[in-house]
């Protein structure tokens, strides 16, 4: 029986292995739920970035849903995001909050100087805390917050052709069907 046992336990990190395989295949491994889900968006009061004596707050938002998008000049993949908001952002229906996360704000005016504004308005949290409320991981990520203030859908990642019309689309459609009486 003693000899056994070394089998015994190679089997079960074989099964253990195979269900770790089996696990993977199934879910994604890039989807990180986010406890922000149909809860409120929290509270800001933020400045503009290209007027910086003026604030844009939460408060200022409600009464029409709205997506949040959080980029930074240094952001790579916000570079390639960037022509999928300036080509979509027109169609979807609500408002594009351009979210300046941890960036220089005369960085951020270049950055969007030479790439395009897509943005309706945009807004800056240079030293990023109001991001950490967000439990933003960092640029890109996308919020759809509805009429109400609450979070209805994040997105991690570049948003892309294919995640807009697969998630981002349906999204807005399910909220403005939510919002009809």
């Amino acid at each position: 029986m003693n000899r056994l046992l070394p089998f015994f336990g190679f089997m079960l990190l074989v099964l253990l292995f195979g269900f770790g395989i089996w696990w993977n295949t199934q879910h994604d491994q890039n989807a990180i739920p986010s406890p922000l889900l149909d809860k409120p968006a929290p509270a800001f009061n933020l400045p503009k970035l290209y007027e910086p004596t003026q604030t844009v707050s939460k408060a200022d938002l409600l009464g029409q849903p709205y997506l949040l998008n959080v980029f930074a000049s240094w952001c790579v993949e916000c570079g390639v995001e960037h022509p999928v908001l300036e080509a979509e952002g027109p169609s979807l229906g609500v408002q594009l909050v351009g979210y300046n996360y941890k960036d220089a704000p005369a960085d951020a005016k270049r950055w969007l100087a030479e790439h395009g504004n897509p943005y309706n308005l945009l807004i800056a949290d240079e030293p990023g805390h109001t991001a950490i409320d967000f439990g933003v991981y960092g640029a890109p990520e996308s919020f759809l917050i509805d009429a109400k203030g609450m979070i209805r859908y994040k997105h991690i990642g570049p948003l892309t052709p294919d995640v807009v019309a697969r998630e981002l689309k349906p999204a807005i459609a399910a909220m403005a069907r939510e919002a009809q009486p």
